[in-house]
């Protein structure tokens, strides 16, 4: 599906494996993560599209908001000052 000239706001995919753990362990990742996006999405650009795939040596019991959050804002400022630099010189 194509993104059509108007922004629709950011979008977020999600992809947990099975290697991940239980659909438990799963879901709860999935919530981490999605909390994560939640909190922080004045950060992020307005078109971004985000698919947030974690790594496989994940230990599902060890995921946090806050270990998440450490891991990836660094990754998301940057994203966000791409996006407006992008923006400034009049790219597409």
């Amino acid at each position: 599906m194509e993104r059509s000239a108007d922004p629709e706001g950011w979008r977020l995919g999600l992809a947990v494996t099975r290697k991940t753990g239980t659909a438990v362990q799963r879901n709860r990742v999935k919530r981490v993560l999605r909390e994560f996006f939640r909190l922080h999405q004045h950060v992020l650009p307005d078109d971004a599209d985000i698919i947030a795939v974690p790594k496989r040596h994940l230990r599902p019991e060890r995921v946090t908001l806050g270990l998440v959050t450490q891991e990836l804002l660094p990754l998301v400022a940057a994203l966000r000052q791409d996006a407006t630099r992008t923006a400034e010189n009049g790219a597409p």
